[in-house]
């Protein structure tokens, strides 16, 4: 016995398509809502802050003047942070990545560690923080140190880039690795010229969203000991510092409408390092995407 064919009455067909229109402007609308804040908070920004945005502001130290406060400082060590916390985070992630994807056995063991790694990814960055100080500050002896900082951060964005480079990994046609063994190569070759160059592109979109939260972080580097106010520049990764998000705080807190507009000028450098570390990254992840 053949299977009926049931084609929809016109009622159904404008109801489907009432749904579709409905939902199409619920998306729209929260697009917009999105885009609407987003332009209201750079527009607050750059009005409030340009005013104060010149060579000096970006080679002047902190000062209890707001027309003498400057970044110098705060950019330099955001630098040195994100310097140490980069590679660290990205060797690390992709290493647990590639472990796990390949190498690691199924089962209950494995599947206990990738639970807890995607749980890690929601975890309050003040948590991250207390660990930093109890294990480099205290255990280690790293003390209040850029060192101490840059690791900290890592720990707090490593477990979204394990996630998203094991996705990453995953999504890898099975094709690809069959094609590969049939040519002799070996599980490393396989992983060095096929598994990274193709997973570079959802690897990096997991470090670019990862990288941002980090730049933009500060309970978990005030928890180790992060300073608010510093007049001289780092030297070394054992020297104390401070970064871009926590003298933005500092400012914004005081009560001057002075230093609002300072804090707004510092939000502005932030938001174009955000631009152009984002750049950078999306630039590589089209290069990989056009290649494979």
């Amino acid at each position: 016995m053949k299977n009926k064919v049931v084609v929809p009455d016109e009622k159904q067909i404008s109801r489907r398509i009432t749904k579709n229109k409905l939902a199409q402007g619920i998306f729209f609308l929260a697009t917009l809502f999105g885009m609407v804040v987003l332009a209201t908070l750079i527009i607050r920004i750059f009005s409030q802050g340009i005013g104060y945005l010149n060579i000096d502001f970006l080679t002047n130290y902190a000062s209890r003047r707001p027309e003498d406060a400057g970044i110098k400082a705060a950019l330099l060590g955001t630098i040195w942070v994100m310097s140490i916390t980069i590679p660290v985070s990205l060797i690390l992630g992709v290493g647990t990545s590639i472990y796990l994807e390949e190498y690691a056995p199924k089962n209950k063991f494995t599947r206990f560690i990738e639970l807890n790694l995607a749980n890690l990814a929601g975890v309050p960055s003040v948590v991250f923080g207390l660990l930093g100080l109890t294990v480099f500050v205290r255990l280690l002896g790293m003390g209040r140190s850029i060192l101490a900082g840059g690791l900290t951060m890592s720990l707090l964005i490593l477990p979204v880039i394990v996630v998203a480079s094991k996705e990453a990994i995953r999504s890898i046609p099975q094709e690809q690795y069959e094609a590969a063994y049939a040519m002799g190569a070996t599980k490393w070759q396989i992983i060095r010229t096929v598994v990274l160059p193709a997973a570079t592109p959802g690897i990096l979109t997991g470090a670019i969203l990862s990288l941002s939260r980090g730049v933009g972080e500060t309970a978990s580097l005030l928890m180790i000991g992060a300073m608010t106010f510093i007049a001289y520049t780092p030297t070394s990764i054992l020297d104390s510092f401070t970064i871009l998000p926590i003298q933005i705080f500092s400012w914004a807190s005081r009560p001057q409408a002075e230093f609002q507009a300072v804090a707004a000028a510092g939000s502005i450098v932030l938001l174009i390092i955000l631009i152009l570390m984002n750049s950078l990254a999306i630039v590589i992840r089209n290069k990989y995407s056009k290649r494979y």
